[in-house]
């Protein structure tokens, strides 16, 4: 795998996982909220086919069935975002929904194809990791924008927020269990070639996955946290303080756990 998967992967979960929180959120957040953020989700699925690896095309293989599933989903929120509050109204739960389950497939063929032959557990770790990257990066952005919006309209419902913000602590804790499970699998039980696992983390090279440690997983659990109490306290405007800091770590995180996949193909 080269360098150039690093980007791709980043940019799909993060697309992807944007677009799924949609669903989590009712109609009065309003239509521009809506509109917002799956026009976010649909040009960071541009970019990410635009900029895909050159090894990486449509096929029968499971790397080509991902890319078509990914490709679909692009499509299916480029309709919901041009037809949102305009026409066609009804069918808007439709091509969300399309976006999301083509979106979580598409994620799904990407963990599956770069796991080793391992067995169901090998592939499963894989497929969490990435879904889960997917969720973490999601949540914290719209948790972001949605903390953002109570600027744009001051009368919604603190439990909006909240609501969002329990996603996060939820997909942040889920994260932290399966990068957990990867790192136990892959000092006790994997076969990575070089020198191991272990001894990566313990040398030089292994600053960036306690960079990543320390960002991406530390950072999120106690910015999480935090954000919870203030929105208990109905502080919109600090939450949204606390999310801007907790998606920074998250990106920084998620993107040397990319790194990281790429150099040792630990999907950490």
């Amino acid at each position: 795998m080269s360098l150039s998967y690093v980007l791709f992967w980043f940019l799909v979960h993060l697309g992807v996982g944007i677009i799924g929180t949609l669903v989590l959120l009712p109609r009065v957040a309003g239509v521009q909220f809506f509109r917002f953020n799956a026009g976010f989700g649909a040009a960071l699925l541009l970019i990410a086919l635009a900029l895909r690896p050159e090894d990486l095309a449509l096929g029968s293989d499971v790397q080509g069935i991902a890319l078509a599933a990914l490709i679909c989903s692009t499509g299916a929120i480029l309709v919901y975002w041009a037809t949102i509050g305009r026409v066609l109204g009804w069918l808007r739960p439709v091509w969300l929904w399309l976006a999301v389950v083509s979106g979580v497939a598409a994620i799904i063929g990407q963990g599956l194809a770069v796991s080793p032959d391992g067995g169901a557990l090998v592939a499963g770790l894989y497929v969490a990791s990435f879904l889960t990257s997917a969720a973490l990066l999601g949540g914290t952005s719209t948790a972001m924008i949605l903390g953002h919006w109570y600027l744009v309209l001051p009368s919604m419902e603190i439990s909006l927020l909240q609501r969002i913000v329990k996603f996060h602590i939820g997909s942040t804790a889920l994260r932290v269990l399966v990068v957990v499970g990867v790192v136990w699998w892959a000092i006790a039980l994997a076969d990575i070639p070089g020198p191991g696992f272990q001894r990566y983390i313990t040398s030089l090279d292994g600053v960036f996955f306690w960079q990543r440690v320390l960002f991406g997983l530390l950072g999120p659990v106690v910015l999480a946290y935090m954000t919870w109490e203030t929105a208990k306290i109905r502080s919109t405007q600090s939450a949204t303080g606390i999310l801007y800091v907790d998606f920074f770590t998250v990106i920084v995180g998620e993107v040397l756990a990319k790194y990281i996949l790429v150099a040792t193909t630990v999907p950490v």
